[in-house]
């Protein structure tokens, strides 16, 4: 009889694990603040639809936000709703999405592998540099990586029990339900990947009757459709453009065109792997043991994570805009190859003094990591506080000039959509990825009310020469483009961008920005 190792005695419990890497991933959720643009875009999102109670529609400013589905902002805002503004709080959908990924692999492998591999794949997972810095950053992207891991584990898992006449049918109906979150976090990869990774391995296996008879399984389209149909459907309904916005331009017409953010070769993801999951990455590179037999032992484990692995890189490689937070689906199944090649011929015992090191080490990097982007990637807008007894009194309204600043709204606490101030012509012209593309975008689906936030900035003197104060976030060269600025009062200011109150009029005057003239010359000059 086998004896077993001092791994597989300690293996532990899934709750015990759960909590253990939900405190780990959140211990420093809190450090740093929101990055710009991603994490000042969706955290404010989030807190937008907090503010407004408005759970259905994200609303970036004010306007419909259908870049994505609403999972993450409904996570983001339910924690807020609690906690306030805080950074943890936004970040929190993207520890979840961690923790339920890396808990599907422990307790998939723990069933289908050895104990041992099941504990070292986890470990390696939780403390590799990149999945623990895409917990901390508040996007989609983790959020949907843990998804589709869930729904892959969870669909293999249903298609091994039930070759082997094991309960299987709510293993299956858990596939479906992760199936529907990955749509409601992140559209259509949330389950055309899984889909497609299920799908080849059971070719590659000779399954394709029993994959079939999973995919057709009613109960489980009944779960999903009635997870995450409601809301696409109400979208539908509300909004005739959202489908072919949505559908059409955020998903085919990105995956195929040019023109979106960070275009980079067919090879990018390989030096990304390999670079942000080291010192563990490194083990791949070490000698297999002369026994090695585990291989022979769960082929059809190693052939679900090869082949997880290749499809997610090979298919986030293909489209010429490439964001390194997309490849994170593909942790999972390297963390496993990983723990399989450190096991390769070798006792998990021997090798204790070894894999604690290099854990250690690996979390070292990864805390490392998180305090310097805490020091040395703060936004400006970030820094831009009050002064102190200052504050935007009710009625109020802050406008921003020539460019928007994500994270002001969330370190403000507004409880208002602010005006942003831009050539919104140009703008809907541009074919660039770009914050204003998004604003022009946003502002078709109400043309009401984005007559109301998005303001020509050659036509300015209407909504400041009103009875009340107006709050100014810009550049701080604006007042260069601007001559209408030494009107105001410059309140905060730092190496980026400055604050000013501009009082308004008590009379409504039309020229209370200066003489017709001055304010065309402004415009003109702010338009080149």
């Amino acid at each position: 009889m086998k004896r077993a190792s001092s791994a597989d005695r300690m293996s532990p419990r899934p709750l015990w694990l759960f909590l253990a890497l939900f405190a780990w991933l959140l211990a420093t959720a809190w450090v740093r603040p929101l990055m710009a643009p991603d994490e000042g875009r969706y955290g404010g999102v989030a807190l937008a639809m907090l503010r407004s109670g408005d759970w259905l529609v994200p609303r970036l400013d004010g306007l419909p936000f259908f870049h994505k589905p609403p999972l993450f902002y409904w996570i983001g805002a339910a924690a807020m709703s609690v906690t306030g503004p805080v950074e943890w709080a936004a970040r929190l959908p993207s520890v979840l999405g961690a923790v339920a990924g890396a808990t599907a692999l422990y307790l998939f492998l723990r069933r289908w592998s050895a104990a041992h591999v099941a504990l070292l794949s986890t470990v390696v997972l939780a403390t590799m540099p990149f999945f623990f810095l895409g917990a901390q950053f508040a996007n989609l992207d983790m959020l949907v990586a843990g998804c589709i891991a869930c729904t892959v584990l969870l669909a293999s898992g249903a298609a091994l029990s039930k070759e082997r006449e094991e309960p299987w049918r709510m293993l299956l109906a858990g596939a479906y339900l992760f199936a529907a979150a990955g749509l409601l976090a992140k559209g259509l990869i949330g389950l055309v990947l899984p889909a497609m990774v299920i799908a080849i391995w059971c070719s590659a296996t000779r399954r394709l009757s029993l994959a079939l008879r999973l995919a057709l399984w009613l109960p489980g389209w009944a779960v999903l459709l009635a997870v995450a149909g409601p809301w696409f459907l109400t979208m539908q309904m509300k909004y005739p453009d959202f489908f072919d916005y949505f559908v059409i331009r955020q998903h085919f017409r990105r995956f195929a065109s040019s023109g979106f953010n960070n275009e980079q070769g067919f090879w990018f993801y390989l030096p990304v792997l390999a670079g942000l999951t080291l010192p563990w990455f490194g083990w791949l590179l070490v000698p297999r043991g002369k026994d090695d037999d585990a291989r022979c032992e769960n082929s059809d484990v190693d052939r679900l994570m090869w082949i997880w692995l290749v499809v997610i890189v090979v298919f986030f490689s293909m489209p010429r805009s490439k964001l390194v937070g997309y490849v994170l689906p593909a942790l999972p199944p390297l963390a496993y190859l990983i723990a399989q090649r450190v096991f390769a011929g070798r006792s998990p015992d021997a090798l204790r003094t070894r894999l604690r090191a290099t854990a250690l080490a690996s979390a070292a990097v990864c805390v490392t990591c998180v305090a310097a982007m805490a020091i040395y990637s703060v936004p400006p807008g970030t820094r831009l506080r009050l002064p102190t007894g200052m504050s935007i009194a009710p009625g109020e309204r802050v406008l921003m000039l020539e460019r928007y600043f994500y994270e002001i709204p969330f370190y403000w606490n507004l409880r208002e959509p602010v005006l942003v101030s831009d050539d919104w012509q140009a703008a809907a012209r541009d074919t660039r990825d770009n914050w204003r593309k998004e604003f022009s975008d946003a502002g078709r689906f109400e043309p009401g009310r984005t007559a109301a936030t998005l303001l020509d900035r050659s036509r300015l003197a209407p909504w400041l020469c009103v009875p009340r104060a107006t709050w100014i976030v810009a550049p701080n060269t604006a007042h260069l483009t601007n001559a209408w600025l030494v009107r105001a009062r410059l309140v905060a200011v730092n190496d980026a961008i400055a604050a000013w109150r501009f009082a308004g009029s008590a009379t409504s005057d039309p020229h209370c920005l200066g003489s017709t003239s001055d304010a065309t010359a402004s415009g003109a000059i702010g338009n080149e």
